[in-house]
């Protein structure tokens, strides 16, 4: 059966004027191929695809890979993948510059026949896996249970005194006993601590009566789940759940309005407008989300500036925030499904 992943990439060279394409990322050999890559290249042309690495991938390739040539290379793996396109007859290679840094660039491009073109492109694979496959949902719904677990145990876990470090041991001692791990390093942050949106968990004790945030996520298989809870202790103050209302309110705003075929701009805008009418816009600095699957960013981006839009099948993060500065930070984080007509909440907004 042809690799439906594969297919897509295909798809996409009559557009960009290519007949073949180097993958350098292992993140996209890993989606195109579904095999675990390291330091090995991808190279998709319509006349089959060839995964390089060296002796060391080789038994693994061999085992894990299904469909694709394997080519084991000496001398280099530019230097291989020249000898390829030669053999197919094929001229034009279209390559990620993202994913090359600039020696690697060099290297390449010295090792170059003059009769093959070098045609660099963005973001070609990374459109693709924007849209999830049923599986790939599916496995994201797997780490959010995990995930809400996670929660419920943190909720009883936190308690005044408890230093925000022992709030993160608790958290990965839990985790890594269900042989999971995270997408990130966890952020625990506690009263003045959360103003800062990538706060660093430190050996503040936590005191009644004020937030903590818990930003985290669980990677199970390679797919990763994201979201941020603020759990409040004791007696409140005033303002601290007020803004969490606040933000909360911002959330289902955006939500709301997140479909198939609505600019990725409006959502943003929408959080935005709300803090509007309560003086807090300046104290939401970030986007307002953003894709999650292989990699716990991924595109879109969902900023005021983007040109992107809404497709059903993605999966973005809706995280709408407020800081003020020395006094306290609320961030409400959730994960949805873009659907056709609207989009599903795929995390517990009750955990």
């Amino acid at each position: 059966m042809a690799n439906p992943r594969l297919q897509r990439l295909l798809d996409k060279f009559r557009k960009v004027e290519i007949d073949a394409f180097l993958v350098t990322k292992d993140v996209n050999i890993t989606y195109l191929t579904q095999f675990q890559a390291s330091e090995s290249w991808l190279l998709v042309t319509k006349k089959g695809s060839f995964y390089i690495t060296d002796f060391r991938y080789i038994l693994e390739a061999e085992k894990g890979l299904k469909g694709i040539s394997i080519k084991k290379y000496d001398r280099s793996m530019q230097h291989t993948v020249f000898e390829l396109l030669l053999d197919l007859g094929l001229k034009r290679l279209g390559f990620d510059e993202r994913h090359l840094s600039l020696a690697g660039f060099k290297n390449i491009q010295k090792e170059c026949p003059k009769t093959i073109v070098l045609i660099g492109l963005c973001d070609v694979v990374e459109e693709i896996r924007e849209i999830k496959e049923k599986a790939e949902v599916d496995a994201i719904r797997g780490c959010l249970k995990l995930h809400h677990q996670a929660i419920k145990f943190l909720r009883q876990t936190i308690k005044p005194g408890i230093t925000e470090f022992q709030v993160l041991d608790q958290l990965e001692a839990f985790v890594k006993a269900r042989r999971a791990g995270f997408s990130f390093p966890s952020i625990i942050a506690s009263g003045p601590n959360s103003c800062f949106p990538h706060a660093r968990v430190s050996r503040r004790k936590i005191k009644n009566n004020e937030p903590v945030l818990i930003d985290t996520g669980i990677d199970i298989n390679g797919y990763k789940s994201d979201l941020t809870r603020v759990v409040l202790l004791g007696k409140i103050p005033p303002l601290v759940r007020e803004v969490s209302e606040i933000v909360k309110d911002a959330q289902l705003k955006a939500i709301a309005v997140i479909k198939a075929g609505v600019p990725v701009a409006v959502a943003d805008q929408e959080a935005r407008n709300h803090f509007k009418k309560f003086d807090l816009e300046q104290y939401f600095g970030h986007s307002l989300g953003h894709g999650v699957g292989l990699e716990i960013h991924e595109s879109p981006r969902l900023s005021v500036k983007s040109q992107a839009v809404f497709k059903s099948g993605m999966v973005v993060t809706v995280e709408p925030a407020v800081y003020l500065p020395h006094k306290f930070g609320v961030r409400i984080e959730d994960m949805v499904l873009v659907t056709e007509k609207g989009c599903e909440v795929l995390s517990d907004q009750t955990a």
